[in-house]
């Protein structure tokens, strides 16, 4: 059959959670055996979210391909376990720069170049490049942005011109809105909905469906109320409440018969009955854990979890795989000094040094290295992470005291992090660091080796600097093994301590292949090793 394909655009409020339903929905569709996939058109001009700071639009997810992407895309996979490429993720930066270029070269034959039809053709073009792959039965294309936004209308256009040319049964809109509760009248209010659907449905966009965010449930007369007022059936007005966890919104959705309209709409037939056992079956092991842990995650954008959105969820499945409760305490690292660093770090059962780019506190990491190295804390680093346990050891163990990476100091005498090769000579930043899966040979009988269970492995990076080799012989002398290798470069892919419990660190991003269904290796056993840690630190305590 020829791809369907269901739009979900947002309105009232940013941050309602267009990918969370829009990764719900899809994970309903694909527990009735279709296959999915899911697309983020995002309204900004960067052509990609790799040069803007953590701070204004959360973590940098990076796909196999190569592709720097909007966070959501990390949902996409963690919920599907599908990855995604180049084509799921599309600004208005890619829309553009596309269309000029093909001005410039002559494609319109000498016609005005305007928004409609060359800017609304591009995002069409884009809208149904997935979907005529012939790969999926339904793609989802999340809208980003707040319909009524400058930025979002020649997308909202593009979405009205190809309801008006695909057949009728082979497109949806869901809307996704708020139902703010007023305290003082003691009620939700459905005003804002109204106005948002008027809107969009200005823009000539009907919406099939409402998703309505609450705080509170939604009264059957207010869904009636919503339904007249809005142009849609009264069951095709879903109420979205505040969750507990991300995870349960499928089970949310699908007791609010979300896929069954969708479904019914679309004409689609499900290839099974709904199967969502595996996805209850870990819904049970995180909601009853057994064990607790307490990890510090340091880093230097810590003031907005979204900048660590993977870590934090890789952390969730890791310890759902263990049974255990993770309690992340998140730690500038700016603020660590050796003097406080007891107090901010003494409680942890387990240390995760974040990636991140630039100075600032880069010193405050080392610290923190130095803190679980010698006293045996179980120890994760992820790219700066690794090369910040480079630096440390280098300069604590080998005794070179000024070892730094030239990221931090370029006139350093003891570069044991480096630019790599291929990044001298480049001066453009947007999407030209060494990005996307890689494979990593892991030595036999290492600790990496043993925790992945296979000696060839593929993961994903997204950096500039390497591991110096000319510093490998004496590090590996002192203790510190470089255990996984990338075989075409010889970049060294993993460092890890002997003679410690558990301190493994990585130059590429794990966290970006964890999903529900495979929980990373890596942090299902940094997990383990923290509640070793825990237990025999209360076994002494209590001895």
């Amino acid at each position: 059959m020829d791809s369907k394909y269901i739009f979900v655009t947002g309105g009232v409020t940013s941050s309602l959670g267009k990918g969370i339903i829009s990764a719900s929905l899809a994970k309903l569709l694909q527990a009735r055996g279709l296959s999915v996939t899911i697309q983020k058109f995002d309204p900004y001009i960067n052509i990609d979210p790799g040069t803007l700071n953590p701070y204004e639009h959360g973590e940098c997810f990076v796909t196999d391909d190569g592709a720097e992407t909007d966070l959501d895309l990390g949902h996409y996979e963690r919920f599907l376990n599908i990855p995604t490429s180049q084509a799921n993720n599309v600004t208005t930066g890619k829309i553009y720069n596309h269309v000029i270029t093909q001005e410039r070269q002559g494609a319109y034959l000498g016609k005005t170049v305007q928004v409609v039809p060359h800017i609304t053709d591009e995002i069409k073009r884009r809208l149904l490049l997935l979907g005529q792959t012939g790969v999926y039965d339904i793609v989802i294309t999340e809208i980003g942005g707040c319909v009524g936004d400058i930025e979002s209308l020649p997308f909202i256009e593009a979405v009205r011109q190809l309801r008006w040319e695909l057949p009728q049964s082979d497109s949806l809109v869901i809307h996704l809105t708020l139902l703010p509760y007023l305290r003082a009248a003691g009620e939700l209010k459905t005003k804002p909905t109204q106005h948002s659907v008027k809107a969009l449905s200005e823009a000539g966009v009907q919406p099939d469906i409402l998703v309505c965010r609450s705080e509170h449930p939604i009264p059957l007369e207010m869904r009636k109320k919503i339904a007249l007022f809005c142009n849609v059936k009264v069951n095709s007005v879903i109420e979205s409440l505040d969750a507990e966890t991300i995870y349960d919104v499928p089970l949310m959705m699908k007791k609010e018969k979300l896929d069954d309209r969708v479904i019914k709409k679309l004409k689609v037939a499900g290839k099974h009955e709904l199967n969502l056992d595996s996805w209850k079956e870990f819904l049970g092991r995180l909601k009853n854990p057994t064990e607790e842990v307490n990890i510090a995650l340091v880093g230097k954008y810590v003031e907005l979890p979204d900048a660590y959105k993977s870590i934090i969820e890789a952390f969730i499945h890791g310890g759902a795989a263990n049974e255990c409760k993770v309690r992340i305490k998140t730690i500038q690292s700016e603020y660590i000094t050796p003097d406080n660093i007891d107090m901010l770090l003494g409680k942890s059962d387990g240390i995760l040094v974040a990636p991140g780019f630039g100075s600032r506190g880069f010193e405050g990491k080392l610290e923190a290295i130095k803190y679980v190295r010698e006293r045996n804390i179980p120890f994760l680093g992820i790219c700066l992470g690794m090369q910040c346990a480079a630096v440390e050891f280098a300069r604590n163990v080998l005794g070179l005291s000024d070892a730094a990476s030239t990221e931090m100091n370029p006139d350093t005498t003891n570069p044991v992090i480096d630019l790599m090769e291929g990044q001298k000579d480049i001066t453009q930043k947007g999407g030209t660091m060494r990005l996307g899966a890689y494979i990593c040979e892991l030595k036999k009988g290492s600790r990496a080796q043993h925790i992945y269970g296979k000696t060839k492995i593929s993961e994903r990076h997204r950096h500039r600097y390497e591991f110096n080799n000319q510093y490998l012989q004496a590090f590996e002398e002192k203790g510190m093994l470089a255990t996984g290798i990338n075989p075409e470069t010889n970049l060294v892919e993993v460092i890890e301590l002997q003679n410690h419990p558990w301190f493994v660190a990585a130059q590429y991003h794990p966290e970006l292949k964890s999903t529900v269904l495979n929980p990373h290796p890596l942090f299902v056993k940094f997990i383990k090793a923290a509640i070793h840690h825990t237990k025999t630190k209360n076994d002494y305590l209590k001895g």
